[in-house]
């Protein structure tokens, strides 16, 4: 059956009404998150394969994340899935006035590699929670994730209801030729301009989750050794693969020894001395990207780290000090576990530096100084990020999660997920006991004097 075949197949059953009852959307949900329990070591043993996870990672990042959403949206559903009532002005006198959260219909939800589980489930949650049908289009450059998905969902889901699609580049095009009312993407920006001129002609509403240059600063008053370990952690998680790690560290230059110090030490203590024969150290996707992170490489001062391994396609945790500005180590993300280290004399100087680059996706502060802290955040564009911390703003279904100008558009998690996925219908119902006459002609002076009061 072709893709346009399953998206047809698709958009009968959404017009059948099924989907939108919050009964049968509970109960989806929770055959999800069991079939994810069933395959639960079928997913680490594919994340292990194609990115080097460990099992520990692989459910920190991805598995457990993905459950959290699943039950946050469960918890709440009913909730959401109620009109929402709102005052009603006096020009509308008697009536009730409210909006209706409605499915957008038929959703295509296209993710990347780098967190494959959990970018591909993720949105996938929202997307049914809000009542809508689905096809899923997971990334070619982690094979056997995207087999496990495709398995998993098959087993759980009618293809009429939720259906896969694997493959490369060509499956991407046949399915952006398609008229979906939603769709959702996780990926580079180059993919996203392409998503965006493909929606336009069909009038498909967007969302696109992207990256960018995520700039983490720490100010002299910041604990240096807690931000080292902060930073770290979130630098290297899943090898520097992620599109909210701090991309690069920003420090203010009376504690630029101290900070580079602590890195190092606890890069030596989170990833031991020889972490390329670490089993627990995951690798580069493939072998375009390792190329691509060890040419970042060239030229620059290795402060630490900088041994690679291509037959395993590992790079070891590395820290590059003071590169140049113009050099592309800082004009592109860097997408892999490589930590440039920029001095900064004052906070002007530190925000040029952030603005040489596109609107980034995350901003992580490391201060003691409310004023320091204030002045980043309130002068500086960004999706989202952590003060005194990196990444875990992200775990969070409470809050939206989504990106800004070039690191993209809409947001998702928990209710603002449910939001991206809905269409809110503005409803009044008016009383049929009592008519204002007021707006009918015709209307004198009295009556004109009247509605200028009031309305």
């Amino acid at each position: 059956m072709s893709t346009e075949d399953v998206l047809q197949k698709q958009k009968a059953y959404f017009l059948t009404g099924e989907t939108r009852n919050v009964k049968f959307r509970i109960q989806q949900l929770k055959k999800l998150k069991m079939a994810i329990k069933s395959h639960e070591k079928e997913i680490y043993d594919a994340l292990k394969s194609d990115l080097g996870k460990s099992e520990i990672e692989s459910y920190m990042c991805e598995v457990g994340l993905t459950i959290n959403e699943i039950d946050y949206t469960v918890k709440h559903l009913k909730k959401w899935a109620k009109p929402v009532r709102v005052t009603t002005s006096l020009a509308n006198f008697p009536s009730k006035s409210f909006m209706m959260p409605c499915p957008k219909g038929n959703v295509l939800i296209m993710s990347p590699w780098n967190y494959p589980f959990m970018l591909t489930l993720e949105p996938l949650v929202d997307c049914l929670g809000a009542g809508n049908t689905a096809i899923v289009k997971p990334s070619a450059y982690s094979p056997n994730v995207s087999e496990v998905i495709r398995k998993l969902l098959s087993e759980t889901f009618d293809e009429k209801y939720v259906a896969v699609v694997t493959g490369g580049r060509e499956a991407n095009q046949d399915l952006l030729s398609l008229k979906f009312n939603h769709i959702f993407f996780t990926g580079s920006k180059a993919v996203g301009h392409e998503v965006l001129r493909r929606a336009e002609p069909n009038m498909t509403t967007v969302t696109l989750e992207l990256g960018g240059k995520s700039p983490c600063i720490v100010d002299k008053s910041a604990p240096i050794e807690l931000s080292a370990r902060r930073i770290v952690f979130g630098k290297f998680l899943n090898c520097g693969q992620t599109c909210i790690a701090p991309d690069y560290v920003l420090v203010h230059e009376d504690v630029k020894k101290k900070l580079a110090t602590a890195i190092v030490k606890e890069i030596k203590l989170q990833y031991g001395t020889e972490p390329l024969g670490d089993e627990e150290y995951g690798k580069l996707i493939s072998k375009k990207h390792f190329d691509k992170a060890v040419k970042l490489l060239e030229g620059q001062k290795i402060l630490y780290g900088g041994k690679k391994s291509e037959r395993t396609l590992k790079i070891e945790p590395t820290v590059v000090y003071n590169p140049s500005l113009d050099s592309d180590i800082m004009k592109t993300e860097i997408f892999a576990p490589i930590l440039p280290i920029v001095p900064y004399k004052d906070e002007n100087e530190a925000i040029d530096i952030i603005r040489r680059n596109d609107t980034p996706l995350a901003l992580y502060v490391f201060s003691k100084d409310k004023k320091v802290i204030s002045f980043f955040t309130e002068n500086i564009q960004f999706g989202g990020g952590c003060i005194n911390d990196t990444i875990m703003h992200i775990t969070s279904p409470r809050m939206a999660f989504g990106g800004v100008g070039e690191s993209g558009m809409g947001a998702y998690h928990g209710k603002r997920g449910f939001d991206t996925f809905s269409h809110y219908k503005s409803m009044i119902k008016k009383s049929l006991a009592i008519d204002v006459p007021l707006r009918y002609r015709p209307i004198g002076k009295k009556k004109a004097a009247i509605i200028k009061k009031f309305i």
